[in-house]
């Protein structure tokens, strides 16, 4: 953050309320890039802004969304507007693997890549450890599953344990058991997850901007004072 950022964010923070203030600081106090969601090829829109949401809800700034063959669009009556509080990482280059453009992101960025698959070979979530490395969980498409590539290059399978006859679940129902059970364990760990006190000033500025009207004109008046 600039100089400049700062005297914005301190002038914008007038035109919020406390209530929102203390608001904004206890979500930002549990938000992390510690983990993160990576949806491949999700084709129904409800499903993947299902699972937006559930990620907002469970403290996630990232999500990254590859698009292959299916292209993500939004369902804002699904969202409750949870996109806009998160970062959305979305790979869609034409001529391009963009599984292997995601993947060698997340490595560089030191995440162990999991990849969710029904199979009985694969680990259950909830013997995965959290607080080893930072963790993306991947879920493929709705009927397909996910890639073989996925499935060759991924670090770990991981599965949600069944006792019934069905072998599936909606992915946003299994999305919000694997965050659950991978969510809990962060927070009852020593594990440093959240953000840095940089990350929370330029959130705290990005949010506010959000948060308060036309905060775009007020931000251009206020600035016009300054200069």
């Amino acid at each position: 953050m600039t100089d400049k950022d700062f005297k914005v964010l301190d002038h914008l923070s007038q035109f919020v309320s406390d209530h929102k203030k203390e608001f904004v600081e206890k979500v930002l106090s549990n938000r992390t890039h510690h983990v993160t969601v990576v949806l491949e090829d999700i084709f129904q829109s409800q499903n993947a802004s299902a699972v937006i949401r559930t990620c907002e809800c469970m403290g996630l700034q990232d999500i990254h969304i590859i698009e292959m063959i299916s292209k993500y669009e939004i369902n804002r009556r699904v969202l409750k507007g949870a996109n806009k509080w998160m970062n959305l990482h979305r790979y869609r280059t034409r001529d391009t693997n963009n599984v292997e453009a995601c993947f060698q992101y997340l490595h560089d960025q030191g995440y162990k890549i999991l990849v969710a698959d029904p199979d009985e070979d694969g680990k259950s979530i909830h013997d995965i450890d959290v607080t080893e490395n930072k963790v993306a969980l991947l879920f493929g498409n709705e009927l397909r599953g996910v890639s073989s590539y996925a499935l060759q290059h991924a670090d770990q399978k991981i599965r949600i344990p069944m006792y019934g006859f069905t072998e599936s679940l909606n992915i946003s129902v299994s999305v919000a058991i694997c965050l659950n059970a991978l969510i809990t364990k962060l927070h009852g760990s020593s594990t440093a997850f959240g953000l840095s006190d940089e990350e929370k000033e330029a959130m705290r500025l990005d949010w506010y901007r959000k948060i308060v009207k036309r905060s775009d004109l007020i931000e251009r008046e206020f600035l016009r004072t300054i200069q």
